[in-house]
């Protein structure tokens, strides 16, 4: 089963994939993951991604395309992957179901998370990350605190502020694209029937793990 999850940065879209992975063991790819550990490292990758990420512009096509189809292949991804971060255009949309096809798959569910702006910013200014490649475990000082401020509560790590999430200019700016070049995906796998919107804000008290449980319960019962 190839699941996608889509929807702005702050929705937490890394929360809940995480989530359903431990639920169902499809591993979760995370282009974002890969690209900050490959920055982190200064690869050649991530020298060339940091040029788009620190601007926040999308990473073009041909760094991120590449990456995607390596990971697919992989043999963990074999029953199953959970995509977070990919596909972000309709471009890149037609490129997956290419891979796809080739692999033998197809998408089979599209989760399009909502969030009003002014939460979504508030969330990312306050996002915390774990510094351990192996955990990624992500909190938020107000919301989702760890149990000791500035260390993981899974592995005992230290906390970062993301640098892409210190810049409330870069924040505005990742929004702007993503109204303009992947909120169009939403029609376009409506339009396939694969699409399921769910609405994730404190203002209707249903947060990330309630919209999590929702899908591993249906995933579970098909």
């Amino acid at each position: 089963m190839v699941i996608i999850m889509l929807g702005a940065q702050g929705t937490g879209k890394g929360t809940i994939a995480g989530m359903i992975s431990e639920q169902t063991g499809y591993p979760q790819i995370s282009t974002g993951d890969i690209f900050r550990k490959n920055i982190s490292e200064k690869t050649k990758l991530g020298i060339e991604a940091d040029k788009y990420i620190s601007k926040g512009d999308l990473v073009p096509d041909e760094i991120t395309v590449p990456m995607v189809v390596e990971r697919l292949s992989q043999e963990d991804a074999k029953n199953g992957s959970i995509l977070d971060g990919f596909p972000r255009t309709t471009e890149q949309a037609k490129k997956l179901d290419e891979i796809l096809e080739n692999l033998g798959k197809k998408v089979d569910l599209v989760i399009n998370l909502v969030t009003p702006k002014e939460e979504l910013i508030d969330r990312m200014l306050t996002r915390r990350v774990c510094t351990n490649q192996e955990c990624k475990a992500t909190y938020n000082i107000k919301l989702n605190p760890p149990k000791q401020e500035g260390i993981c509560d899974k592995c005992g790590a230290p906390l970062k502020q993301r640098e892409d999430d210190s810049n409330a200019e870069a924040i505005n700016r990742r929004l702007e694209i993503y109204e303009e070049k992947t909120s169009p995906l939403v029609e376009y796998y409506n339009q396939k029937g694969v699409l399921r919107s769910e609405t994730v804000s404190k203002s209707i008290n249903r947060m990330g793990k309630d919209v999590a449980q929702d899908i591993i319960k249906d995933i579970k019962n098909n």
